[in-house]
């Protein structure tokens, strides 16, 4: 049987009393709630936590002191659209979090479940995080920007608009992000470059071990045919095609494809070794 928790909201808090809050939520001191906020199951809120706009979290999220969630887009282009700010469950979002909701009509800033943004994070309009990311602090995320599964970014850093991050990759702290980051990579340096496989990490997802091993030792194969061989990556791609290929390197193959089409900032690189 579930047992219903209350609400408790510190008296030195402002809620509107239209915001919809559902069982076991806390509200800390200070802590300003809007009336378009909705706020999950057992989230914690923490002092001086601002949230505004069309914004909704889910379950068991824990929002740290000075966080603001919900704030007009960063934009010149906004005209004051009621476009909102959508948050899943689990996610820890430390002090002096700020997340922008979008620009345009029917768009929104969108983040999944279980990731731990760092303080002093900014996340601008239009962004869109996955699941289980690890953000270090201080990680500058301009518009647009796309960030998959577990992809762990180290902190004090920029990533430039309309980057896409693949799941899994790692990205180095102080490193400058303008260019698209594959999957599976690690990419560190000013400018950035990709410096191989973030094999520690595959392997602690236990990748090594899917299909006798066949599936890691398939991406290590493609990743030196792209970005070790004496071809672009338009053509390393379409020799890679040419094989049957396991989730991880159709991942790859897929994003890299996509990078270097039309609208995108392009794949990054790869650190020279000759």
């Amino acid at each position: 049987m579930n047992e219903t928790r209350s609400v408790q909201i510190h008296p030195q808090a402002v809620v509107d009393p239209k915001a919809e809050l559902a069982s076991g939520v806390v509200i800390g001191p200070g802590v300003v709630v809007g009336p378009d906020v909705q706020i999950g199951e057992n989230c914690w809120i923490g002092p001086n936590v601002v949230l505004e706009g069309r914004l909704t979290l889910g379950r068991d999220n824990r929002i740290f002191p000075g966080a603001c969630l919900g704030q007009e887009p960063q934009d010149l282009k906004y005209r004051g659209a009621p476009t909102e700010v959508v948050i899943g469950d689990g996610n820890t979002i430390r002090e002096c979090v700020t997340i922008n909701r979008a620009t345009d009509e029917g768009e929104c800033t969108r983040i999944g479940d279980r990731n731990l943004l760092m303080a002093y994070c900014h996340l601008g309009h239009n962004c869109e995080l996955g699941n289980s990311i690890v953000m270090s602090n201080a990680i500058q995320v301009a518009g647009h920007v796309i960030i998959e599964d577990r992809a762990v970014i180290g902190g004090c850093l920029g990533i430039h608009q309309f980057v896409h991050i693949g799941g899994m990759a790692m990205v180095g702290g102080m490193t400058r992000v303008d260019r698209d980051v594959p999957p599976y990579c690690l990419v560190e340096g000013h400018p950035g470059r990709v410096r191989g496989l973030n094999k520690v990490g595959l392997r602690r997802r236990g990748l090594a071990d899917l299909h006798d091993g066949q599936e890691f030792r398939q991406l290590q194969e493609i990743w030196t045919l792209i970005y070790r061989s004496d071809l672009v990556i338009a053509e390393g791609l379409k020799q890679a095609r040419t094989h049957t290929l396991l989730p991880a390197a159709e991942h790859l193959c897929s994003f890299l494809e996509a990078s270097i089409g039309r609208g995108r900032r392009g794949p990054m690189p790869a650190l020279t070794t000759r």
